[in-house]
């Protein structure tokens, strides 16, 4: 292990545990694929809206923004009507857009940023901006690191008992009407997540020291030919052979589109 602190977001917690090479592949050795045409504007469309949510949030005018764009002004004025109490300050609550959080664990240093933290002395909650369309598995939303992340740093972080902490996704992609999914957290599922995260890091702990010390290539997962969504298209391009270091690369984000906002730092 370095001596300095790696820090891990959700997005990495997510590529470590679907597909250790890729992770390998990104974040150590920076090969990262240029995003399609149609990748790029998803991604721009997605900042854009999260940009103008943060503004309108600080108290800016956002009207002649969003008057320059149809679908971006349909999407804030729906879901401002779908969820007024958003916007409705209440007395004694405090607020933050993209308000950033780091803990230290394990040694590394876990970082979130949530689009919209909304707290008073009884009650946190997270508020998420999706511009991907509402997801028909709730289960695997809930199993996904930004979930689990998210609720676990501020249980950390702050003086909030699990159960005072909930989170709330709001999916706003056209043409569908506003939608969102909550999800309220709760110290069996704290417990898991401290063991899940622990179990993780262990093993990046002992990959990162075999990479580093004799150049070996992060394992694939056991069940990755069942269960990994780059199996069929490495497999296809040889890329298994030479000692599993990866010949080409799917972009990641085109093949799990659920996990629509990563950043890859």
């Amino acid at each position: 292990m370095t001596d300095n602190f790696i820090r891990l977001s959700q997005a990495q917690l997510n590529l470590l545990e679907t597909c250790p090479p890729q992770f390998q592949r990104l974040y150590l050795e920076q090969l990262g694929s240029p995003l399609s045409p149609q990748q790029q504007e998803k991604q721009t469309w997605g900042s854009q809206f999260h940009l103008l949510m943060q503004q309108k949030e600080l108290g800016l005018p956002i009207e002649s923004l969003v008057a320059q764009d149809e679908q971006l002004q349909h999407s804030i004025t729906a879901l401002m009507n779908a969820a007024p109490e958003i916007w409705q300050s209440e007395s004694g609550s405090w607020r933050e857009a993209e308000h950033c959080r780091t803990l230290s664990f394990q040694g590394y240093l876990l970082t979130v940023v949530y689009d919209l933290l909304i707290s008073d002395r009884a009650k946190a909650k997270i508020v998420d901006w999706k511009t991907y369309l509402f997801p028909e598995n709730r289960a695997k939303l809930a199993k996904n690191w930004q979930t689990r992340l998210y609720l676990y740093v501020l249980a950390e972080t702050t003086d909030y008992l699990p159960e005072q902490i909930s989170m709330t996704y709001w999916f706003v992609k056209l043409p569908t009407q506003p939608q969102s999914l909550t999800f309220v957290y709760n110290s069996v599922q704290h417990e898991k997540n401290r063991q899940d995260l622990t179990r993780l890091l262990t093993q990046l702990d002992r990959w990162l020291d075999n990479y580093s010390n004799t150049g070996t290539s992060f394992p694939h997962l056991s069940n990755c030919q069942e269960s990994c969504p780059y199996y069929q298209s490495l497999l296809e391009s040889g890329a298994f052979l030479d000692s599993d270091r990866f010949a080409i690369e799917k972009d990641w984000i085109a093949l799990i589109d659920e996990i629509e906002e990563i950043s890859i730092d």
